[in-house]
């Protein structure tokens, strides 16, 4: 039985993947320190003997006893709220934690994948991005920890395969939605939709004609396999196409909740990216790989998923105390 690492496995995309390679026979260890992951997305598996779990933090050094086959590195704040909140523990997973686990990699001669992000491409210059395409990022700006943190990964990754002959992957990861998001994240669909939910008018930041694509959970995580099991190791987009202006994009959840909520508009955040597309000619060509769900269909199980949290989870805020993980 193939052995598989996998950071971050108590998040929105780290659980997900237990599930999938669970459900493919291999052998899951779970890795989380619960800054922004939440247990109860991997309850489910702790009754398997195929799922072992280590509260860990991979910003220390990690160990892993036995053979390892393959480790995802998916451990990082993921969403504006978190990572403007603990920009340095942001910075810290980004470098030390990804140090940690290439060399955990090396010494366990097994392969790795590393969750980067649209982010790298900043505010784009170049329409849609590919993944020959540099960025524009403001480093010192509030973004710029995160954003920084994933060019980093993907550098210090890139050394290891090119220095050690590493075994190596990198998925730059678009905006990707689906059951077990945080309500309260700041991301833009749960945003959306907790709002319609509790009967608030809904907030679009700017003019609301930037541009987003969204990519529901289970053509994400397709994508993200298939690319593990290439033999390719420049990045890869993975996301879906089909782009949408955040306010028609607000009319749509509107129209799905069966709300009558007003949209509001307020003053766009510093950096905010104008436009985001992937061009996922790579993907296609390399991996065989393109989206299947629809928007519509994939908002429907969304929307679903968020219409079964209880009233207190409903109106919960994201009031963790993040001050000893800003060190």
């Amino acid at each position: 039985m193939k052995r598989v690492l996998i950071t971050g496995a108590a998040g929105f995309l780290g659980s997900h993947l237990c599930d999938k390679f669970i459900s493919e026979g291999f052998q899951v260890i779970g890795m989380d320190n619960l800054i922004t992951g939440d247990i109860k997305n991997i309850e489910h598996l702790f009754k398997l003997e195929a799922f072992e779990f280590y509260h860990h933090d991979v910003t220390k050094f990690v160990f892993v006893p036995g053979k390892l086959d393959y480790i995802l590195h998916f451990a990082s704040p993921a969403s504006p709220i978190d990572y403007l909140k603990i920009p340095i523990q942001t910075l810290k997973v980004g470098s030390l934690g990804t140090h940690n686990l290439l060399g955990l990699a090396k010494e366990k001669n097994a392969r790795i994948l590393i969750a980067s992000t649209s982010e790298v491409y900043g505010d784009p210059l170049v329409h849609p991005q590919t993944e020959e395409y540099f960025g524009n990022v403001n480093t010192i700006g509030p973004r710029g920890v995160y954003d920084e943190a994933k060019r980093f990964q993907e550098s210090i990754t890139m050394a290891y395969h090119r220095t050690h002959g590493l075994d190596t992957r990198i998925a730059r990861i678009f905006n990707t939605y689906g059951p077990r998001m945080r309500l309260n994240d700041g991301r833009v669909i749960p945003a959306f939709i907790g709002q319609a939910l509790r009967g608030e008018d809904l907030t679009v930041f700017g003019d609301g004609l930037q541009t987003r694509s969204f990519c529901y959970v289970d053509d994400q995580i397709e994508g993200l396999y298939h690319l593990l099991l290439s033999d390719y190791h420049l990045p890869v987009n993975i996301g879906n196409p089909g782009e949408i202006t955040i306010l028609d994009f607000a009319k749509e959840i509107v129209k799905l909740t069966g709300t009558n909520q007003k949209i509001i508009f307020k003053p766009l955040p510093e950096d905010d990216p104008l436009q985001r597309e992937p061009d996922i000619s790579k993907a296609k060509k390399i991996l065989g790989w393109e989206p299947k769900v629809s928007r519509e269909e994939g908002m429907k199980k969304t929307y679903e998923y968020f219409k079964s949290l209880t009233k207190e989870e409903l109106f919960k805020s994201e009031h963790k105390d993040f001050s000893k993980h800003n060190r």
